[in-house]
């Protein structure tokens, strides 16, 4: 199987696809309120130590796992310890992947239904925003209609396969989304009084410190490069034989953290330098969540000349960036199936879409059955899963093996004393931070 296996067929494509898998809807308006809520710059600081010694090794891991097995999430825990209970923890990453999807689409179906009325003209001439979104939450059969048209999107550049799909879909996707972050960026600065709303974002403020800085920042790079999930074990299995681990983990890392950034140059400068309340306004960008998105920023972007483009600008950037992350979350599914039963990929993806169908119409209509799966998934799914990969490969697996995936079989020069910083990162490090996640996801 291992010398059928497709891979991607250039690096540009591989850095897109796993940057692409990365940045998603959380970037955008997770990350930019996190920052708000955890004193600004000092956040940023804190984030930006969790992903390099926390979320680049694990994001590494999870490629090491991928290639050296050439096989699914699932198969390749069977693959690498035949015989054992490790299994079950490729069968989580992939049940993590399903159980996202059926309440990520119904967000995805949001960001659709925004697009096409900013497009249309018709969020220009609302003047209750919430109500507007309400409107939308009180009709199931409106979001039904647009999550199954993004279920239906996604499986498309699935059944397209890896290089025609995949990274095709990528290398194009990935461009197109920077080019609207950096537009709607130079907009956002360009606004008058909008260096208030940059001092609210990057300003260190220990007023806004809390004590779960450090687990907030964690959970945050855990949940924003897609640790635990299966999707870059999946991606790895793709990866050629010549891919450097440890500097694709890099520059996806800072792909997906400028992408963030962005997101909150967007959003705060405009947020401070449109509204009239800014003490009303800034516990409405620390709030964060689908109201900023859909209530807030549509509300003050219709106070700005021309509207209707920088509204249907940053709706087309949501669905982008939504887009990008649902296709790396449903080739996790689909491959699973593929190879593990097996059934023809146009076979798996159909069931696949079938079954987030279902998921995501129980989902529209019950708001506890979409939260029940939000925080399934965000609490105990993805740590779990982070856990379990960085026991399995600082423990498990075979010191040699490792060194051989990270160094390509020698061919690249990583010396002695990496590799043991990696493995004592693995072993007792990220185990010991994940650990806490889990307990605070818990008890929180």
């Amino acid at each position: 199987m291992s010398e059928k296996r497709v891979t991607f067929a250039s690096k540009i494509g591989i850095v897109a696809a796993a940057a692409g898998s990365a940045v998603g809807l959380g970037n955008i308006w997770r990350f930019p309120s996190q920052t708000a809520d955890g004193g600004g710059a000092i956040f940023i600081l804190v984030y930006i130590g969790c992903i390099l010694f926390f979320g680049i090794p694990l994001m590494v891991s999870e490629f090491v796992v991928g290639r050296a097995s050439r096989a699914n999430t699932a198969g390749a825990f069977h693959k690498l310890a035949p015989g054992t209970q490790w299994k079950w923890v490729g069968r989580l990453g992939v049940l993590t992947g399903f159980v996202i999807m059926g309440f990520y689409m119904v967000v995805c179906g949001w960001t659709l239904d925004y697009f096409f009325q900013s497009l249309s003209g018709n969020l220009h001439g609302v003047t209750d925003f919430s109500g507007n979104f309400n409107t939308l939450l009180g009709n199931p059969l409106r979001q039904i209609g647009w999550m199954i048209l993004f279920t239906l999107l996604t499986a498309f550049f699935i059944l397209s396969g890896v290089k025609k799909g995949i990274e095709q879909s990528a290398k194009i996707l990935m461009p197109v989304l920077f080019l609207l972050l950096m537009i709607l960026a130079i907009r956002s600065v360009l606004l008058e009084g909008s260096a208030q709303g940059l001092n609210f974002l990057f300003k260190p403020s220990m007023e806004h410190v809390k004590p779960t800085l450090f687990l907030d920042a964690m959970g945050q790079a855990f949940f924003s490069l897609s640790i635990g999930m299966g999707c870059m074990i999946t991606y790895g299995s793709y990866f050629n034989n010549d891919i450097n681990f440890t500097k694709t983990a890099i520059q996806v890392s800072l792909l997906d953290s400028l992408v963030a950034i962005l997101a909150g140059i967007i959003i705060f400068p405009s947020a401070f330098a449109l509204t009239a309340n800014p003490g009303t306004i800034a516990n409405e960008l620390v709030a964060g969540g689908p109201g900023l998105l859909f209530i807030t920023l549509p509300e003050l972007f219709n106070q700005m000349p021309l509207s209707m483009v920088w509204a249907t600008l940053f709706f087309c950037l949501l669905s982008v960036a939504a887009l990008t992350s649902t296709i790396s979350l449903m080739e996790v599914v689909t491959v699973y199936l593929h190879e593990e039963y097996p059934l023809s990929r146009r076979k798996s993806t159909l069931l696949v879409s079938i079954g987030v169908i279902i998921l995501g119409v129980i989902s529209s209509l019950s708001a506890p059955f979409f939260n029940i799966l939000d925080v399934a998934s965000a609490k105990f799914m993805l740590p779990l899963g982070g856990f379990f990969i960085s026991l399995f490969v600082g423990w498990y697996l075979d010191k040699q093996l490792v060194y051989a995936q990270l160094t390509n079989e020698g061919t690249l020069k990583q010396s002695v004393w990496f590799l043991k910083i990696y493995i004592i990162l693995l072993r007792y490090v990220a185990p010991i931070a994940i650990l806490a996640i889990f307990i605070y996801g818990l008890t929180g």
